[in-house]
């Protein structure tokens, strides 16, 4: 396994970011945190943060049909999503780092939604963190990822196990043959390395203004964005929006990889964050689809894991006319933890309807 240098992967996230930058800003790892304020008066929807941050690179490694990159960087703030509601986590006395183990399938480059890693960190052969489940997490510039803050007691030298289980059912192709797998990294925690982490002050006349800053681009990690709408398999039937959310609806004649059969079709519905495609996974949706006044399905589209469609969500029907009328019900939002920018979008979610 060939270990990038911390130093050539700061020099390939560094660049990217929103073009023109205030500056960069100290902060103290030791004593405490030193985030922006928040943006007084956030919107309802996806913004500008107040700053974005680089990480450094633990190692890589290839296991069971995945890949994992292990980053971290210095602690910060995020929200946890219960139902509709947040809760701001704010940064320990004692965290040390935020742990990020990025993991995708090696084939396809899919993100998976549907596992959950387990992340053991030992020093010595004695145990620090046992049993961590990071979480799933939505970043502007680091897109769909598992992480959090952790502690550690003190510099030097950490072994890092990540290990994840099967995945659910509700895959496709290559996806559906992937095994539960480990993956074992060393990362030498150094203060001093974490405050040459970039740290960029986004200008303030942008900041709590509607949009969104570049993914950051990182050598042999995939960019985990789901498919530009022309790309989507099957037949197109347009855009509709809900909280924010752009939310595509394909339509597939051959429903056997779905569970269905090839004389069926099979109604695809696939959410993404504005800006930058990232996707909305952990969600819980509904849809009707109705033809002259009359329902002709109304049912739960299931979470899925395709190669052309990554994750969407979706439903086998007997068939998808010209002129139909679909009504998208969201009964959940993305059980998805939020980094800055994203904690005020995707939560209050109405119906979308379309007229395919």
């Amino acid at each position: 396994m060939r270990r990038p240098s911390r130093r050539s992967f700061l020099a390939g996230v560094g660049a990217a970011g929103i073009g023109s930058v205030a500056g960069c800003l100290g902060f103290e790892l030791q004593s405490g945190n030193r985030e922006p304020p928040l943006v007084e008066n956030r919107p309802d929807g996806v913004y500008y943060p107040t700053h974005t941050e680089g990480m450094l690179m633990g190692g890589m490694a290839s296991d069971g049909g995945y890949s994992c990159a292990l980053t971290y960087s210095f602690p910060h703030r995020f929200w946890t999503i219960t139902g509709s509601d947040t809760t701001q986590v704010e940064v320990g006395s004692d965290d040390a780092l935020h742990l990020m183990p990025f993991l995708w399938h090696s084939e396809t480059g899919v993100v998976p939604s549907d596992v959950n890693p387990s992340v053991d960190v030992t020093r010595d052969g004695e145990s620090v963190v046992s049993g961590l489940n990071p979480w799933a997490m939505l970043s502007q510039n680091m897109g769909f990822h598992f992480g959090d803050n952790v502690e550690l007691p003190e510099q030097g030298e950490y072994d890092v196990t990540v290990t994840v289980g099967e995945g659910s059912s509700r895959r496709t192709g290559s996806l559906a043959e992937t095994e539960s797998a480990k993956f074992e990294f060393t990362i030498d925690y150094q203060r001093s390395e974490l405050q040459a982490v970039p740290f960029t002050d986004i200008p303030e006349a942008r900041q709590g203004t509607l949009g969104a800053v570049e993914p950051m681009e990182m050598d042999m990690v995939p960019v985990r964005q789901v498919p530009v709408v022309d790309d989507l398999p099957g037949m197109g039937h347009g855009t509709t929006e809900s909280g924010d959310a752009v939310l595509a609806v394909q339509s597939l004649d051959d429903a056997a990889r779905f569970d269905g059969s090839e004389d069926q079709q099979y109604l695809a519905v696939s959410p993404r964050t504005p800006y930058n495609r990232f996707p909305l996974p952990l969600m819980s949706l509904s849809a009707t689809l109705s033809r002259d006044g009359e329902t002709v399905f109304d049912d739960y589209l299931y979470e899925w894991m395709d190669p052309d469609l990554g994750v969407h969500y979706g439903a086998v029907v007997d068939g998808v006319e010209s002129g139909d009328e679909l009504t998208i019900s969201i009964g959940t939002p993305p059980q998805v933890s939020r980094h800055e920018g994203y904690e005020t979008a995707f939560l209050n979610m109405p119906d979308a309807t379309l007229t395919l």
